[in-house]
């Protein structure tokens, strides 16, 4: 085969979907087998710190096309997460929709709010869009403290939201013999939507509108010459990302099973919202399986921290378990260690884990020949 022919074959292979590499379709088959058998495996914390994973990864992937390839910085990532959590709780558990219709009424509920920000940050960059959309938090809160009837109030609402399609009912599953706990059936609805959400973020970056995106990213107003609309894609990826984002707060509402106005707004709003920065800074800006990477570290690090300091005396911590108490608390440990995590990756590894995956590979790649 000539080096032209490889060449376009390479890039055939990089336009698939799913590439013909036989190292890839190993990956994927190794994939779906720890899909199939971690939750008989690992312990009933272990699934739900998983589980909020895959809550996490898919909001990240929503944040991800609109900061990593549109160039959108957002603060209030949380907001829409909080919107999509009391859907959860006011359709889901005080109408009893279905999860077929609660969790789409959840998406698209999201993205309209999100499609009707996205005009106001148009002339918007940087940290004046960052600024903009902070205030969406405060103007959460406020909603969600004050609109009683749909969402309990400062009180908050308890969370018993559907999770059956067809003769499947996750939060109550059997198959055959074999009867799943609660979290159990949650690991496999959530990482099988995880599983759909990032196919199909990967075959819109694919396509024209993702190359859309990113030369608006890279360089708006060259794209606006070429006759790519600003206003459309800008406000296209608000909506899909507030969309995921609100699929990812239906979720944690199921998981939690309890929702309260203080989670999505002010501080401990802010806090959520700088996770999902720190999610994609730690993954990959720009990068959709990134998403999930980072969404491994920083996800699960909060439940991890919170457990440790209930069973062992952490240094400087006041946790649960007694001892000399410290000055710093949980949620303050998790605070500094975001920010750390988010100063090493920008300092050190800009492009975050994908970036040491793609060394990796290209190694192993090039071995013997590698250095």
């Amino acid at each position: 085969m000539t080096k032209a022919r490889t060449m376009v074959t390479k890039y055939e292979d990089d336009l698939r979907l799913f590439r013909r590499s036989r190292w890839y379709q190993v990956g994927i088959l190794l994939l779906l087998v720890a899909y199939l058998l971690v939750p008989t495996v690992a312990s009933e914390f272990q699934i739900d710190v998983l589980n909020r994973v895959g809550y996490f990864a898919i909001g990240a992937i929503g944040l991800n096309l609109l900061t990593g390839y549109t160039g959108q910085v957002s603060l209030g990532h949380a907001f829409f997460v909080g919107v999509g959590a009391y859907v959860a709780a006011y359709f889901g558990t005080q109408h009893g929709w279905p999860l077929l219709a609660w969790l789409p009424m959840a998406a698209l509920l999201g993205g309209l709010i999100g499609a009707f920000i996205g005009p106001f940050a148009l002339r918007l960059r940087g940290q004046y869009l960052a600024i903009i959309t902070l205030g969406l938090l405060f103007v959460g809160e406020h909603v969600f403290d004050n609109w009683e009837s749909v969402t309990g109030g400062g009180a908050g609402t308890q969370v018993a939201a559907p999770l059956k399609i067809g003769p499947l009912d996750f939060g109550n599953l059997k198959l055959g013999s074999t009867v799943y706990s609660r979290n159990q059936g949650l690991f496999f609805l959530i990482w099988a939507v995880v599983a759909i959400v990032l196919l199909l973020a990967r075959n819109l970056v694919r396509t024209r509108p993702g190359r859309a995106l990113q030369a608006v990213r890279d360089r708006d107003l060259a794209a606006e010459i070429i006759g790519v609309s600003q206003a459309r894609y800008k406000i296209s990826a608000f909506a899909v990302s507030s969309m995921l984002a609100a699929m990812a707060g239906g979720f944690y509402a199921v998981i939690q099973q309890y929702v309260s106005p203080t989670e999505f707004g002010g501080q401990v709003g802010l806090f959520l919202s700088i996770q999902f920065i720190a999610i994609i800074i730690v993954g990959g800006v720009g990068t959709l399986f990134g998403s999930v990477l980072g969404a491994f570290v920083v996800g699960a690090l909060p439940r991890v921290i919170e457990n440790l300091s209930t069973n062992v005396d952490l240094p400087f911590v006041s946790g649960d378990k007694g001892g000399d108490p410290g000055f710093l608390t949980v949620f303050s440990l998790n605070q500094m260690l975001f920010g750390l995590l988010i100063v090493a990756f920008l300092l050190f590894e800009p492009r975050g884990l994908a970036a040491v995956w793609f060394r990796i590979k290209a190694y192993f790649k090039s071995w013997p020949f590698s250095y």
